[in-house]
């Protein structure tokens, strides 16, 4: 399956797994943001808002940097000054949208895919967009996309078997570097995350490291599909202390569980480096860090 991910809207969910905010340091930005169910992610923030094509809808209150294209399915470019990034393993959900004049009515999954939601692990920033989308480059998804009929989107669905394992590649080895982690286990999943999601894309405010992203999809024309990856996993301990140097390789793999385990993955991952070659039940993305 292929898409033209340009002229997509996407976002990502932050803290839908339990313990990967207090890994990554960051469950001090999300102090003052109150939730009202038990384990409830903390936002939704933009990665990546298309320019409308409508020059009337153009009215800048999105952040220019996220109109800069930041996926790449090959490569990741370090980002100039910083000196701390992290692979951020996640499955990502890519949805129809239906529109009721200007709020969302509901979001229809229609496919899924391994993604790496990159992050710079720095204090000061006021938006968690604002560690995501450094330019181009800057995150991945796997070219293969998984198709997902809007019925298997729950715990009778194909993708119900499916787990997301991460690694670093370095001096041709490779390190695991999340948690062997099956897709069911995010804290929002299937209904209820679809449930929360369009709540948040229509009534989410501007407030700490959140946005008004309803103003961001109404601004770009009120885009009929868009991505979110829905969080990432927690990381083993080499994924804790160890981050990504030029020469490395970011691997994010999405497989069913009933067909392969972790050191099959590993192993395919070690004996094809580029991502060839894998079966077309498994969604590879493996980016080179430049």
């Amino acid at each position: 399956m292929k898409i033209d991910l340009t002229q997509i809207a996407t976002f990502g969910v932050a803290g839908n797994f339990t313990g990967h905010l207090e890994q990554a340091g960051e469950d001090k930005d999300f102090k003052n943001i109150k939730t009202s169910q038990e384990n409830e992610p903390k936002a939704i923030f933009p990665t990546y808002i298309p320019m409308a094509k409508n020059e009337k809808l153009q009215n800048e209150t999105v952040p220019e940097f996220l109109h800069t294209f930041p996926f790449d399915s090959k490569k990741i470019i370090y980002p100039q000054g910083e000196q701390k990034i992290q692979l951020e393993s996640e499955c990502a959900i890519f949805f129809d949208v239906v529109w009721n004049d200007e709020k969302i009515e509901k979001i229809i999954p229609f496919a899924f895919a391994a993604s790496n939601d990159c992050s710079i692990r720095k204090d000061g920033a006021k938006k968690i967009s604002q560690k995501k989308n450094w330019g181009t480059s800057s995150k991945g998804v796997s070219e293969n996309l998984l198709p997902l009929d809007q019925n298997d989107f729950c715990k009778s669905g194909i993708i119900n078997d499916y787990k997301i394992a991460s690694f670093m590649i370095r001096d041709k080895k490779a390190f695991v570097y999340g948690e062997d982690s099956f897709v069911k286990d995010y804290s929002f999943i299937y209904e209820k995350l679809i449930d929360w999601c369009v709540e948040k894309l229509n009534n989410q405010q501007d407030f700490g490291p959140a946005e008004n992203i309803h103003s961001y999809l109404v601004q770009c024309g009120r885009p009929s599909q868009i991505m979110i990856s829905i969080g990432a996993t927690r990381y083993t301990e080499f994924g804790t202390t160890n981050f990504l140097v030029q020469g490395d390789k970011a691997v994010v793999v999405l497989y069913p569980a009933s067909k392969y385990d972790l050191l099959k993955i590993q192993t395919m991952i070690e004996n094809s480096s580029e991502g060839e070659d894998f079966p077309t039940d498994i969604c590879v993305l493996i980016q080179e860090v430049r």
